[in-house]
């Protein structure tokens, strides 16, 4: 039984509570909020105890799972990790590069275990399709969302764009040539709206589009490749490819059939990992894998800034 705790118990925290409360081979043993009344409540809905600084989690949990503001993420993981502690942090891993390097040096210098939470890298459609792969061309992301009061401290390519860049660069075993990109805000001072495209040392092209005050909810991804299509609804959990198969002295046949997919809760396939590697097994995406979206993160929402700066758009910092 791994004893872990869940620190930051607002929507993502409560999910994480939620999901190691219900696996036999974890016990929640903690709820850490600054916000007590939150914390607790949460705590007493799944039998674990409240503290409300991280620090008391030392020497009594093997695990946890960081669910807070972005901003905290390099003071809380490195102190953690440093006492030897495994680390599940929610996406992105940190604000900047500098500090996702101090959090991977960390686990490093520490031998501790550090995951991120790139949830799409769980989706069962995401994992069927990812067996198809040969060498991608093109793709093509939407992620739209209605307007919610959360994750307001970062921009909607941190929120929300930087899911299917990490989809897309375990994808495409090439380097970023070309960044391109636009965005506005909308409803909050930072960029709400935003659309890259990104252009691979071998060719490859995506074009990427996420909104956070979209009138309707989109999850969904394509890419081409030569000879198949294949299409990802990621909120169905659904996987559709379209091959052509050549015909002797005809035109070719075009063939279309879903992919098998074994529906499941991302999130607890995403646990179920981190509690894995806890025991030996492979972190299945690294804090190495989490800073290579950051940088594209980073690498778009700059092209954003240099755009909006040439139109006379203020956006904030």
């Amino acid at each position: 039984m791994i004893e872990v705790a869940v620190i930051g118990a607002g929507a993502f925290g409560r999910e994480h509570a939620r999901v190691y409360s219900e696996i036999a081979g974890a016990h929640l043993a903690a709820v850490c909020d600054i916000d007590e009344e939150r914390g607790r409540a949460v705590a007493e809905r799944y039998g674990a105890r409240f503290v409300s600084n991280s620090r008391e989690l030392i020497g009594t949990v093997r695990a946890v799972s960081i669910a807070t503001p972005t901003a905290s993420h390099e003071a809380v993981a490195c102190e953690l990790l440093a006492a030897g502690i495994a680390v599940l942090v929610e996406k992105p891993i940190a604000r900047t590069l500098a500090e996702a390097d101090h959090i991977i040096e960390e686990a490093r210098r520490a031998k501790a275990v550090l995951q991120v939470g790139h949830l799409e890298r769980f989706n069962p459609a995401v994992m069927s399709a990812s067996r198809l792969l040969t060498r991608p061309l093109f793709f093509e992301a939407h992620r739209l969302s209605v307007f919610t009061p959360r994750s307001l401290d970062i921009d909607v390519v941190m929120d929300l764009m930087i899911h299917d860049l990490d989809v897309i660069l375990s994808f495409v075993d090439s380097e970023v040539r070309e960044v391109r990109a636009a965005g506005v805000p909308i409803l909050t001072p930072h960029i709400d709206i935003a659309n890259a495209r990104i252009e691979f040392a071998n060719g490859c092209i995506a074009n990427l589009t996420a909104s956070r005050v979209s009138a309707e909810r989109v999850r969904k991804l394509r890419f081409f490749q030569p000879g198949q299509y294949i299409s990802i609804d990621y909120a169905v959990q659904e996987a559709a490819v379209v091959g052509v198969k050549a015909r002797s002295g005809g035109r070719p046949e075009f063939e279309s059939s879903l992919l098998d997919v074994e529906h499941s809760e991302p999130l607890r396939l995403e646990i179920e990992s981190f509690l894995a590697a806890v025991e030996g097994a492979e972190v299945k995406v690294k804090g190495e894998d989490s800073r290579r979206a950051l940088e594209l993160a980073v690498g778009v929402t700059d092209r954003i800034r240099e755009h909006a700066e040439r139109a006379g758009v203020a956006l904030s910092r």
